[in-house]
């Protein structure tokens, strides 16, 4: 139980008994006015300490006028004007409405660090031909773990003995199971399935997929969205504005209606404060954008903060990377065309050239290539991004690259007719010919495209690829606007001009892989990574990070914003609707401030149903 829930619990049952024995003691005993007084204010007192104690850190903050201000105001008048009982039953309903509240948002961060706390508690440390069982925070980089069937990974770590299959529902949502060999990277918070797995630990503990993932989400709880700046702005303004209201109700009637008591519309007054206590509202908007993160988490999609996930139901326009984003990024060599050296030695060079890069199309040529790579015949690579490479070679200069690159150097090169990605090759000034590289479609990036096209949002896509391979790609996914040949810079360029054309009220998103579109993702409104569970990039600049390589879990995401924003905007609408009436009634003396604050209650319980449902939404 949470500290704040203990607190708050302890006042109100202490505070509860104090009532009974002031009700009691009054009922059942002959006791003087003072003593009844001091029994009803000792039941006060316990009460309101904790709202007391709340409205001096928020007086700290600069921050004057709240929900407790409001409170101590009634109240206090209520004993002045010799309505303990009322005073203390007040108090005692708005303390029990505050329980409620705490328990509730307290129940949403459990259940949010349910789904989302995959953390293992141990791990089994392999040392020469012992195993010790150790906490994750004590394992090492390079050492290594054991990790056996129905066990976590403790931290991330490669396969380095055994075949498997592994659970990663619980960081990506991903229901099938994934197979696990040697040179398969594991990500803490999975579980292994299969037969026993040797792993080397490539990540410790802090640093690894679940710790930095359980980290983005309780940041993320802690970010105020746009709803609750409004709310707190609301409350601002509100506030004095209603204590106003309420010292006007108190005084002007008795002085403008001549035979009508103080002392009834003092009373009157300070109900209308009572009832002007906005709790329903303020604590709905909070809890339902918790359980909109919530609910995104068990769906494989991290959410940095509510910010993002507001604005996410008001984005227009989504622009895509294709590589890797809206096709798979595996790519194979389709065809593989010499001139004046072998298809074999073709092939040789662009294998050595790539040797260090992590380039989808790098692996691809490096696996067509199946042989072991021997580093000391390359002497130096140097990179042209958004080019290709240089590479001295058997002390041969070699140039690898796209079309672009070939333009740069100078070098003629037969235009390509097919679809796919050429890498053409250059060797000592000769043209060598060129490997044409194939790349295939997500299988939900379709599904995706018309599911944003069929909700009038738009879909664009941008990327470094060559005009055919992209406009092929664009004209099976049925996206109108497309963008190639663009260079890093180009892609931000791009972007800008977007976003200097749309509304002030619009937002944008770009979706790309992570990896190399770490300045597009900075920029855009919305920065969405796809696969960002081992890419350090994708966490740090996307805003909304999708643990699994699915566009579709895009469309999850904008359903769950934009059920979130409808709860919000409901407990609202429905918050200010019964103040309405409240107030109304507590001007014309129809309702006591019993009356009132469980009218608050009221409100604030059906509001918190409200919200929970974002939190239940189906896996």
């Amino acid at each position: 139980m949470a500290k704040e829930v203990k607190i708050t619990l302890i006042e109100f049952v202490l505070g509860l008994a104090l009532y009974i024995n002031a009700l009691f003691s009054v009922g059942y005993w002959d006791v003087t006015t003072e003593i009844e007084q001091i029994l009803f204010l000792a039941a006060y007192l316990v009460l309101a300490a904790g709202i007391f104690w709340r409205f001096v850190k928020s007086v700290m903050k600069w921050q004057f006028f709240d929900d407790n201000m409001l409170m101590l105001l009634a109240t206090a008048g209520a004993f002045l004007v010799d309505r303990y009982k009322e005073a203390v039953a007040a108090i005692l309903f708005f303390q029990a409405g505050k329980l409620v509240e705490v328990i509730s948002l307290n129940r949403t961060k459990k259940s949010m660090a349910r789904f989302i706390d995959i953390r293992p508690v141990y791990a089994n440390r392999k040392r020469g031909l012992k195993e010790e069982v150790v906490r994750p925070e004590e394992l090492e980089q390079g050492q290594i773990i054991i990790i056996r069937p129905g066990e976590k990974v403790p931290v991330d770590a490669v396969v380095t003995k055994g075949k498997s299959t592994i659970d990663t529902k619980a960081l990506t949502g991903e229901a099938e199971p994934r197979p696990a060999k040697v040179g398969t990277k594991l990500y803490s918070g999975c579980i292994n399935l299969g037969s026993v797995l040797e792993a080397r630990v490539f990540r410790v503990d802090a640093e690894s997929a679940a710790s930095r993932i359980l980290k983005l989400v309780e940041e993320a709880s802690r970010k105020k969205g746009e709803s609750e700046a409004l709310a707190d702005r609301f409350t601002r303004y509100y506030t004095p504005i209603v204590i106003l209201l309420g010292i006007l109700v108190m005084i002007l009637p008795p002085m403008m209606l001549p035979g009508h008591d103080t002392e009834t519309w003092m009373y009157r007054g300070l109900i209308f404060l009572v009832a002007a206590c906005p709790c329903g509202l303020l604590v709905s908007v909070p809890l339902a954008l918790l359980g909109g993160i919530g609910a995104a988490s068990r769906q494989g999609v991290l959410i940095k903060g509510s910010n993002y996930l507001e604005a996410l139901s008001r984005t227009e326009t989504f622009i895509f990377d294709k590589t890797g984003t809206l096709t798979e990024g595996i790519f194979s060599v389709k065809d593989i065309c010499p001139n004046g050296v072998t298809a074999g030695e073709l092939l040789e060079y662009t294998a050595y050239g790539e040797i260090y890069s992590n380039h989808p199309v790098a692996l691809s040529l490096r696996e067509a290539y199946g042989k072991e790579l021997d580093m000391r015949r390359v002497r130096y690579i140097n990179e042209h991004s958004g080019f290709g490479v240089e590479a001295g070679i058997d002390g041969r200069t070699v140039f690898i690259g796209n079309s672009r690159f070939m333009n740069q150097l100078g070098v003629f090169h037969p235009p390509v007719h097919e679809v796919g990605t050429a890498v053409h090759v250059v060797v000592d000034g000769k043209y060598v010919g060129y490997i044409l590289i194939a790349d295939t479609i997500r299988e939900d990036a379709k599904r995706t495209i018309q599911w944003l096209q069929r909700h009038q949002l738009e879909a664009v896509m941008l990327t470094g690829d060559n005009e055919r391979v992209a406009r092929d790609v664009a004209k099976t996914l049925r996206i109108e606007y497309v963008y190639a040949n663009l260079m890093p810079e180009d892609k931000v360029a791009q972007l800008e001009e977007f976003m200097n054309s749309r509304m002030e009220s619009e937002k944008l998103a770009f979706v790309g892989d992570g990896i190399n579109d770490a300045p597009v993702l900075m920029r855009a409104d919305i920065g969405i990574a796809m696969g960002g569970l081992g890419a350090d990039a994708a966490l740090e600049a996307a805003d909304i990070i999708l643990l699994e390589d699915e566009p579709f879990r895009i469309v999850n995401a904008i359903k769950i914003s934009r059920g979130t924003l409808r709860a919000i905007r409901q407990n609202f609408y429905f918050a200010i609707f019964i103040k309405v009436i409240l107030l109304v009634l507590a001007f014309f003396g129809c309702i006591s401030m019993q009356d009132a604050i469980l009218a608050d209650m009221a409100v604030l319980l059906i509001n918190i149903l409200n919200s929970f449902w974002v939190l239940k939404y189906p896996e």
